[in-house]
């Protein structure tokens, strides 16, 4: 039996109206085009303060892939997983505002969340996006090395503030962060402050990781070349490594400006690049650490194979694996049951200021090929063994 098929142990927190409520909501986000219409109406009629509308969405999509509307409220949630090996990385899904006062409120949020997890191995990574802290403009043009305006300098100044502030405090607390990653007109800024960030903290141990996604081209150049950095000027790396989630976004804006698409051709050259990180990481554990955020199986066990033929404990502290909320239950369960470090991202935030992170994961799951009906098929296997147990 493949090895991440055990529902009974993916399911175990769940009652049948859980789970059931569970496949109602991933039939509906199976349909593109329902998907579609759907996400459009949900935003606007949430943006309109339409009452009913927030209550529907509290109690389906938010309560399938968020933990809660604040801190307080998710730990429920936190604590449930933790009783089962598993980790929560709590993420502050504010998405789509580009203010200062929103900035500055996001760095003082992030910053309540180190201290709040202070102590508590419940809680093993801090997490952020580098457009929560700036404008997605102004990375770009920093990245491109285009002359600022002193406003524009001043702004990014402020960008560069936070960040120092979120991986200072994760430094004096002893907390790892990662570093989202986001389109890529936008990344080469993001990774070069996260370079910065750790030449400055990760002297002693990774306290800083950035995201490096695998569905791009070029990616396994950077890290090659990003470890010889590390090596020269002394720190260590950590790396969340993810296949990527802007797919269409990217292929259509690169069609339209003219440039050459940044992501693999297909899913196969996607699953290769992915494997290729996995391979790199693995032959360069002395300077490197990683979290696989992968909802692939066959990525996830390939890691553990990996671990075994290197003679390496299932808890090695250099390895991680994540999942998302709400999904692929049957591979995080699974690896913490066989003692694997196996943690959750966790998004919370009030309904209202999350829709936009709820509908891009919807829209994702439906073009990710197969994960949907993965889902279903995990729901509806389990709910049919508990009917023949009784």
């Amino acid at each position: 039996m493949p090895i991440f098929n055990d529902t009974q142990v993916a399911f175990a927190d769940k009652s049948d109206a859980q789970l059931r409520k569970a496949y109602w909501m991933f039939k509906m986000i199976e349909q593109p085009s329902l998907t579609k219409v759907g996400t459009s109406v949900l935003n606007f009629t949430v943006h309109h303060n339409f009452p009913f509308v927030t209550g529907i969405v509290k109690n389906t999509l938010f309560e399938q892939f968020c933990g809660g509307e604040t801190r307080e409220e998710s730990m429920k949630v936190v604590r449930q997983l933790f009783k089962r090996g598993v980790g929560s990385i709590f993420d502050y899904s504010i998405e789509g505002k580009e203010d200062e006062a929103t900035f500055d409120a996001v760095c003082r949020e992030i910053k309540d969340i180190i201290k709040f997890s202070v102590g508590n191995p419940a809680i093993p990574f801090i997490v952020f996006k580098p457009t929560a802290f700036g404008r997605i403009d102004l990375y770009e043009a920093v990245g491109k090395n285009t002359e600022l305006t002193s406003s524009q300098k001043e702004e990014w100044a402020r960008v560069v503030k936070r960040f120092d502030e979120v991986c200072s405090l994760c430094y004096e607390h002893d907390k790892k962060v990662m570093v989202d990653a986001e389109e890529t007109w936008m990344q080469d800024a993001a990774d070069h402050l996260c370079e910065e960030m750790m030449a400055k903290y990760n002297r002693e141990k990774p306290i800083v990781w950035n995201t490096i996604q695998m569905y791009r081209t070029g990616r396994l150049e950077y890290m090659e070349g990003h470890l010889q950095r590390a090596k020269e000027k002394g720190y260590f790396i950590g790396y969340k490594i993810v296949r990527g989630a802007y797919m269409e976004k990217e292929r259509a804006r690169a069609a339209e400006k003219g440039y050459p698409d940044p992501i693999q051709p297909n899913k196969e050259s996607s699953d290769k690049n992915y494997n290729a990180g996995i391979d790199f990481v693995m032959n360069h554990l002395d300077k490197v650490s990683a979290f696989f955020g992968t909802h692939n199986e066959i990525s996830s066990e390939l890691v553990m194979d990996k671990m075994k033929a290197a003679g390496l404990e299932n808890g090695n502290p250099h390895v991680y694996f994540g999942q998302l909320y709400g999904m692929s239950d049957n591979i995080t369960f699974y690896l913490s049951d066989k003692g694997y470090n196996a943690a959750k991202y966790l998004p919370y935030g009030p309904v209202k200021d999350v829709v936009p992170y709820l509908t891009r994961r919807a829209q994702e799951n439906t073009s990710v090929a197969g994960q949907t009906g993965r889902e279903l098929g995990l729901i509806r296997k389990e709910l049919d063994r508990r009917k023949k147990t009784r």
